[in-house]
């Protein structure tokens, strides 16, 4: 008896990880800004590992913590990496943005000066 109370729990959990898994995808394609997306990837990876862990009670199979730990680690690498481009994308506008102002102002000196 227990055990089908156990069996039900962890399949309505992996289902209900799913569906937010799934909101989560959305986000990361909707975002309106990188740092949306980044986390988005970031709960869409922690949410993987929950259901992988959610499986391994639901069938008992102990190599599945194994491949949870390994998403896990994959999973962090590939939010850094992000992070990473998402700074260097910031960088670079941020150096536009002063080089369009610099541009600005001497412009509107030379005006002055005539």
């Amino acid at each position: 008896m227990i055990d089908k109370a156990y069996h039900m729990l962890a399949a309505v959990s992996i289902g209900a990880l799913m569906v937010l898994a799934i909101l989560c995808l959305i986000r990361c394609i909707k975002g309106p800004r990188i740092s949306d997306r980044v986390l988005a990837v970031n709960m869409t990876g922690t949410l993987t590992i929950i259901m992988v862990s959610a499986c391994v009670v639901l069938l008992g199979e102990g190599y599945l913590a194994d491949i949870a730990l390994l998403y896990a680690m994959v999973s962090f690498l590939a939010v850094v990496l992000l992070s990473k481009v998402y700074m260097g994308i910031y960088r670079e506008r941020r150096h536009e943005q002063e080089e369009m102002r610099r541009m600005r102002e001497q412009q509107e000196k030379e005006a002055a000066e005539q």
